[in-house]
């Protein structure tokens, strides 16, 4: 399994400390939802990506388990002010995905969606790189539904709302396009460094 750099593999660096307006939640991992939980189980997940690409694509479970494995060790923080620390997710990175269908130039930001309809966006800087996953494990088990099991996007260097559960795929764009909480208010980016929580802040 591949683990992304800098945070195992190599030397630990000192925790950078907590997000302005953040708390530590310790082992607690709120469950947070804008949707009722689905009953989806892997047989019926797929995962797609469209839009400003080259060749769409849509995986299935086995599939998208065939790709190479990696993992993210590190933080989460959430918009609603809590940040969880030493979690771990396991999955495939998003950059294997996306290599996969080839993203057009012009292409500038990706609508995530969820098997339930919910949405978010981002740019596309921000989930390639090695800065996203495809996540399916939480410390060595399968990701539980009421946290985005069977499978989940993981961001975690933004909010976590940007974390689409339950995800079936990205479209990429030449534009932002809100998704469901960017539409009521929320941050376009969402980057809790610097505490971009609302529109305007």
């Amino acid at each position: 399994m591949n683990i992304t750099r800098g945070f195992t593999g190599r030397p630990r660096v000192d925790d950078p400390g907590l997000p302005p307006g953040q708390y530590d939640a310790g082992d607690e991992w709120p469950v947070l939802s804008a949707e009722v939980t689905p009953d989806l189980t892997p047989s019926d997940w797929t995962f797609r990506i469209d839009g400003l690409v080259a060749e769409p694509r849509t995986w299935d479970w086995e599939q998208a388990h065939a790709l190479p494995a990696s993992a993210y060790e590190g933080a989460i923080h959430c918009v609603t002010s809590w940040s969880k620390f030493g979690v771990r997710f396991g999955g495939v990175s998003l950059d294997a995905f996306l290599d996969a269908v080839r993203p057009d130039a012009s292409a500038t930001h990706v609508v995530a969606y969820a098997h339930t309809g919910y949405t978010t966006s981002l740019p596309l800087a921000d989930v390639t790189g090695g800065r996203a996953w495809i996540a399916w494990e939480y410390d060595g088990r399968p990701l539980p539904p009421e946290h985005g099991g069977p499978a989940r996007l993981l961001v975690p260097h933004l909010y976590f709302w940007k974390s689409a559960k339950w995800i079936a795929g990205l479209r990429l764009l030449d534009h932002d396009e809100p998704g469901f909480w960017e539409g009521n208010g929320y941050h376009a980016r969402g980057n809790p460094w610097e505490e971009q929580r609302y529109s305007g802040d």
